[in-house]
């Protein structure tokens, strides 16, 4: 069994259920998402990509606040993609908004939206459940335009929180396949610097959860 069809079988798994309460519990751990959705700042009339799409959540929320933005989502669970489907016919923006399923490491996942280059590619709390995350950092950075960005949200190391905290929280990500990147700060400025491109990185919430952005020349 190949790479992508071992994820999905394990992400269509671990969310079978979960899908039907995730918005509702994760809003309360899964900090920093709307800062990252204000810091997108897309130009009217562009497209923007979200790898790792999962309920849609964020692709509804970005849509309401550009509404004259195009929305891409892409994920490898079809029983999340199920889930964003039906809630974003509910917020009436599926004319906006379209789903793929694929690998998000695969650059020719996105083939099937039939675009290819976008002015912001996004990732929220999602490289830490990909297990090659950094090709998909990879290839989100060759989908975008010149002068697009990669905008990035995910949980850090917790360095500044208390070390009995930092080990439940661990153990329990764990328990959903999440395993925060602990070189992820390394593995985009090594990007940034074979690409010619920038990067800024930032822990926010005391460590609790990092954010990024890479911007392309």
């Amino acid at each position: 069994m190949s790479h992508t069809a071992d994820t999905a079988g394990l992400m269509d798994a671990v969310y079978r259920n979960q899908r039907h309460i995730y918005d509702l519990t994760r809003k309360y751990y899964l900090l920093g998402r709307d800062r990252l959705i204000r810091d997108l700042a897309p130009s009217e009339g562009s497209h923007v990509l979200e790898l790792g799409c999962g309920t849609g959540r964020n692709l509804i929320a970005a849509a309401k606040r550009y509404p004259n933005v195009r929305f891409y989502g892409l994920d490898i669970s079809e029983q999340m993609l199920e889930t964003a489907r039906a809630n974003i016919e509910k917020a009436g923006l599926t004319d906006r908004i379209i789903l793929v399923r694929g690998d998000a490491s695969d650059p020719a996942a996105v083939k099937p939206l039939g675009i290819s280059q976008f002015e912001r590619v996004f990732f929220s709390y999602t490289l830490s459940m990909m297990p090659i995350w950094r090709e998909a950092l990879a290839a989100g950075l060759a989908h975008l335009v010149p002068q697009g960005r990669i905008h990035i949200v995910d949980f850090g190391q917790q360095e500044e929180l208390p070390v009995w905290f930092k080990a439940l929280l661990m153990k329990w990500l764990a328990s959903f396949h999440v395993t925060p990147r602990a070189d992820l700060q390394e593995e985009l400025q090594k990007l940034a610097q074979d690409n010619g491109a920038t990067c800024s990185y930032k822990p926010i919430y005391r460590g609790y959860a990092v954010m990024a952005d890479l911007r392309k020349p």
